[in-house]
């Protein structure tokens, strides 16, 4: 979006997954963690759907929330309507913002909308309500060429939870919404809040290629911040996976971020994550190994664009809670207090606007970052497997200077300094 605020790359965002993140698995039950949630240096918290989940055929025992049954109701399991109006309050009440998972392509099949409003519904060759994904056998797609009717209604269901006091809406495979019904949707939303901010779960390009393939529309990404605020990071997520699985170098990972900053347009906003709720957890991909999990967090914080947490990151934790069955989260090692300091520089204006480096150092494995404006430079040096000797490049001039994340001394001579398993972040003063 033109309008689109760059303060918006300052955020923190920790992603909630109402049903496991405590026992009870309620509203209710959640606001007691906020104030904890909020020390972590969060700006809003994210939560996964939280509509009645369909029963026909259901996936596992309590279903996905991403199969939806009312867009206009509240899942009995999580609380009444009122119960989130005070998670909302609350929320509100620490200086948070909230975001709720929206899914608009599809729904359950035995939704409302499909008893109601058949005539909204994709039908394949056969003539049968049907899904334009294989595997998500639990849904069925919508269809938004054929009644102007489904726009307005989830358009006004939309307004109706911005009138409630909900801040950000993140969309579910927005890439297979018509832009034009994202564009209608954020006119009728923004007379409510125009600063409703909108997040794009944006596909990866492979299966937006694949669906195009099929007869299919699909949104690329640099099209879909023709009416989003922010996008996912999966442009680059699957050279992220090759580079941790150790069948790519860093080298393809980090010219992957590098063009980020050449095609898409100038106040882009990328939301960074290491983990969510459909990718595995950070831990086991680096083998459970302290100073990659420390790098990796580091670098992420200090990426350019918003930040994502996923409930249990804090932990280390090594269980991604199932998307199906009640399943809670698994707490290792708090390492809270490590990434507090980050959320703090996240805030700094030099993360928001200014010039941004992303490069290789040496040897391979290593990462530098710099994030730089008229007042100050702020530099990252992120060692993302565990390199354990030599020396790595930085651009800083012969001298001593200080990390700030656990004070110790760096010593750098003809731009270089010696490998650390810690992560390493300098600010130089101008």
């Amino acid at each position: 979006m033109e309008k689109t605020k760059i303060a918006l790359r300052n955020l923190v965002i920790y992603q909630v997954f109402v049903r496991n993140h405590t026992p009870k698995g309620t509203f209710q039950a959640l606001i007691p963690d906020l104030d904890r949630i909020k020390n972590l240096g969060v700006d809003v918290v994210y939560l996964l759907p939280i509509h009645p989940i369909g029963k026909k055929n259901r996936k596992g025992t309590l279903g996905s929330p991403y199969s939806i049954q009312d867009y206009r109701l509240i899942n009995p399991e999580l609380g009444t309507m009122s119960d989130f109006q005070d998670l909302i309050d609350a929320v509100h009440a620490k200086g948070m913002k909230i975001m709720i998972d929206e899914v608009l392509n599809h729904t359950s099949r035995d939704s409302r909308l499909l008893k109601e409003h058949p005539e909204y519904f994709y039908k394949n060759a056969k003539g049968e309500f049907a899904n334009r994904v294989g595997e998500w056998w639990d849904v069925t797609d919508l269809d938004y060429t054929k009644d102007k009717g489904l726009w307005i209604e989830l358009a006004d269901t939309l307004k109706t939870y911005a009138e409630m006091g909900v801040d950000g809406f993140r969309m579910d495979v927005a890439s297979l919404v018509p832009l034009d019904f994202w564009r209608f949707a954020r006119k009728v939303v923004s007379k409510v809040n125009k600063n409703v901010f909108w997040l794009s779960e944006s596909v990866h390009g492979g299966f937006c290629k694949y669906l195009r393939e099929q007869g299919f529309s699909c949104s690329s990404e640099s099209e879909i911040y023709q009416v989003f605020d922010m996008a996912y990071d999966y442009d680059v997520e699957p050279f992220m996976k090759d580079f941790q699985d150790g069948n790519r170098p860093l080298k393809d990972f980090v010219e992957s971020i590098q063009r980020q900053d050449e095609i898409y347009p100038e106040n882009y906003i990328k939301m960074k994550n290491l983990e969510n709720h459909d990718l595995e957890r950070l831990v086991n991909k680096v083998g459970n190994d302290m100073n990659r999990v420390l790098n990796w967090n580091a670098f992420l914080f200090f990426q350019k664009g918003a930040t994502m947490i996923y409930a249990g990151q804090e932990y280390m934790s090594d269980h991604r809670p199932d998307l199906f069955d009640k399943d809670l989260i698994v707490k290792h090692e708090d390492i809270s207090d490590f990434i507090r300091p980050l959320t703090q520089l996240k805030k700094n204006k030099a993360f928001m606007s200014g010039k941004y480096q992303v490069q290789v150092s040496h040897p391979d494995g290593i990462v530098y970052l710099a994030h730089e404006n008229d007042k100050e430079k702020w530099i990252g040096l992120f060692n993302l497997k565990s390199v354990e000797s030599g020396n790595a490049l930085i651009d800083l001039p012969d001298g001593t200077y200080t990390n700030i994340l656990n004070k110790k001394r760096i010593k750098v001579k003809d731009k270089q300094t010696p490998v650390n398993l810690y992560p390493i972040i300098i600010k130089v003063r101008k």
